[in-house]
């Protein structure tokens, strides 16, 4: 199976409930936390410059976004959740919208949950976490902008990832849009995914 991921396209944005539909090809989605840094990931995984638009405002992305990737799969990219500043009443239709999403897919084979490499997680990242894998969803967890870790700093990461991969045994990668450090690892991850998929199918 050949995936390049040069060949991208936004064939949809969903706001509500209603705009859900049922998909035929396999779905792999993208969470985080509000400014993680998530469209920069993106658009350095699918070799674009300003294709998933990075918002000058974190919180601004209110919408689920469905790109294809080489007519083999959806590249989901979900709101980002916890930012202060958003409503109570907008946080809660964004929470719902999501809880709709993963509720409805039948399609889901793989959750990436970015996570800020600076900044521990969260009660939100556990209950997003939580969420995800007692769907019974494979899950794992991309560690954004560890360009700006020093390499104590990123050892000290990699000691503290491990300890969550032995008890909860999830995998987890290191990425960098500015040096593009893990876009590799991350890409074969999921072609992998794509062809185990597959597979189960067949």
């Amino acid at each position: 199976m050949k995936i390049d991921f040069e060949n991208v396209r936004l064939e949809r944005t969903v706001y509500t409930l209603e705009q859900l539909k049922t998909q035929m090809l396999p779905e792999i989605v993208f969470m985080g936390r509000s400014n993680v840094g998530k469209s920069s990931l993106i658009n350095k995984l699918l070799n674009k410059k300003n294709f998933a638009k990075v918002s000058q405002k974190p919180g601004k992305t209110r919408s689920i976004n469905f790109f294809v990737v080489d007519e083999k799969f959806y590249l989901v990219d979900l709101p980002g959740f916890g930012y202060a500043s958003t409503s109570k009443e907008d946080s809660f239709r964004f929470s719902q919208l999501i809880q709709d999403y993963f509720r409805l897919s039948k399609k889901i084979i793989l959750v990436f949950h970015l996570m800020d490499s600076r900044v521990p997680f969260t009660q939100l990242d556990t209950i997003a976490r939580d969420y995800v894998t007692n769907l019974g969803l494979d899950y794992c967890i991309l560690f954004t902008k560890v360009d700006k870790l020093n390499q104590s700093e990123k050892s000290k990461l990699k000691n503290q990832a491990d300890k969550l991969v032995k008890s909860f045994g999830f995998d987890y990668f290191f990425f960098s849009a500015k040096t593009g450090e893990g876009k590799r690892e991350v890409q074969s991850f999921i072609i992998n995914r794509i062809i185990e998929s597959r597979e189960k199918k067949d």
